[in-house]
């Protein structure tokens, strides 16, 4: 029995993404849903209390779940092999992974772009699997700068930050109707720019230098370069 019950969750997941992915989120009824699955609403709501859980279900199944694999890679702890760099370039090749090649993960991550205005699929996307992924960066980085590998700074700000770096080069891909799947070795490329890119931003910097390189003035402020 435990088989076929899920089973038919899986079905309903399969048939809601695909629902979801032609009409969007605000236009997608449950009882399309159920026409298409086969049954009654009242099946549907036995699997999901509410169409809000279902698109939380779907996102985590086809979106997110594969994200917490690359964010598992962010539990390993330095030492050895396993340095700050390598534990970073890790996570980043599967997470671009998902979001370059993943073709489900990438359409349901349109719909929710294309839905967040009108409701909250962006929030609900976000706390399903994002967010999760920039906390478990943040202890990674706070580690780090307790270790003295890192400047100091607010580590979910500075997990975020590496964050716009890995995905620097992929951005330009949601404005193409079918980008073309980017291999292994081209992914590495992105990654290993995006994460030295970080490690020389992020590296301990003298006393009294600022960002730029120069000396701050008597304001704090740094002085123009000339």
């Amino acid at each position: 029995m435990r088989v076929r019950t899920q089973a038919k969750r899986e079905a309903i997941l399969e048939t809601a993404a695909q629902l979801f992915e032609e009409m969007g989120y605000e236009n997608a009824s449950m009882s399309e849903l159920a026409k298409r699955v086969g049954g009654s609403k009242a099946t549907l709501y036995g699997y999901f209390p509410s169409k809000e859980s279902l698109l939380v279900a779907v996102v985590e199944s086809f979106a997110t779940a594969h994200l917490a694999d690359a964010t598992s890679q962010l539990s390993l702890e330095p030492g050895g092999h396993h340095t700050l760099g390598s534990i970073l370039m890790r996570f980043g090749e599967e997470m671009l992974e998902v979001l370059t090649n993943d073709r489900r993960a990438i359409a349901i991550y349109r719909m929710v772009v294309a839905e967040s205005g009108r409701s909250e699929v962006g929030k609900l996307f976000h706390d399903a699997g994002p967010s999760q992924s920039i906390d478990a960066l943040a202890r990674l980085m706070g580690a780090a700068i307790e270790r003295g590998e890192m400047r100091a700074g607010e580590p979910r700000v500075i997990a975020q930050q590496f964050l716009s770096l890995l995905t620097a080069e992929i951005n330009s891909r949601q404005f193409e109707q079918r980008p073309a799947a980017l291999t292994r070795a081209e992914i590495g490329g992105m990654v290993d720019r995006a994460v030295d890119m970080f490690l020389r931003g992020a590296a301990p910097r003298p006393s009294g230098v600022s960002f730029s390189g120069a000396a701050p003035s008597a304001r704090g402020t740094a002085r123009p370069v000339r």
